[in-house]
């Protein structure tokens, strides 16, 4: 499964409309993580976006809770210069201002590594055929 900037910040804003959504599934999902039954994946892309999202909305507090609460139940892909290099193809052929190259990066990652479901709030990843976890 991998996990979007909506998901992870969704987590950490008690004040975000998906909280309670997020943080229930959350719960369920690590769960499953230490079972093994699933394992979460995200890339660095992700990690920089949300890092950066929670520090200027929620403060510093906030992004320690993310790296120490958060990330440590997922495997982290770092971007290297092939799946950039291939993420900003995609976003000037798609032609799309809304959909964020750190999404590009995690469509092309996500069917790179056959993971077809998505713990987000993001409906760009419906759009792209995967499935939603979050709602």
């Amino acid at each position: 499964m991998f996990v979007d900037t909506s998901a992870l910040y969704a987590l950490l804003d008690r004040d975000d409309a998906e909280f309670g959504a997020a943080s229930l599934r959350w719960s369920s999902l690590c769960a499953s993580i230490a079972d093994g039954a699933i394992e979460a994946r995200t890339h660095s892309a992700v990690v920089v976006e949300t890092s950066a999202l929670v520090q200027h909305r929620l403060g510093l507090t906030a992004v320690r809770d993310l790296h120490d609460l958060v990330l440590p139940a997922m495997g982290i892909r770092w971007v290297d210069d092939v799946l950039y290099g291939r993420a900003v193809i995609a976003a000037v052929a798609a032609d799309r201002r809304r959909v964020s190259l750190v999404d590009w990066l995690s469509f092309l990652m996500m069917r790179e590594e056959g993971i077809e479901i998505a713990f987000a709030f993001d409906d760009d990843f419906v759009e792209q055929g995967f499935a939603l976890v979050g709602r």
